[in-house]
């Protein structure tokens, strides 16, 4: 399992927004902050899992102490910590083709 700090981030004229420093791209809403939580864990589970099944490797999660003194999250009225358990890869052995495979024979 793996914590990771998700900002949240507010306009007056719009929902809760959430991204994630350590996946640049992953973002998520909510009408509440605890909308907005759940759907943090939602869509970081989603983004890890497309990294995984293209191959990509998971950052480690930054502190929060790295996160708060990054002039770019200057702007989060929040922080809130989202846990993922990275999903199991699952081995299916494969079989390789028999030399004389059976005859073909229509039904």
């Amino acid at each position: 399992m793996s914590n990771y700090i998700a900002l949240i981030h507010k306009d007056s004229d719009s929902d809760y927004g959430v991204s994630f420093p350590d996946f640049p791209g992953c973002i998520s809403a909510g009408e509440t902050i605890e909308e907005a939580g759940k759907m943090a864990g939602e869509a970081l589970t989603g983004h890890v899992k497309t990294m995984l099944e293209y191959g990509e490797k998971v950052p480690p999660p930054s502190t929060l102490e790295d996160i708060i003194v990054q002039p770019e999250n200057a702007d989060a009225i929040a922080f809130i910590v989202v846990t993922i358990s990275q999903p199991e890869l699952e081995f299916v052995p494969m079989t390789a083709p028999s030399e004389n495979p059976p005859e073909y024979t229509p039904a």
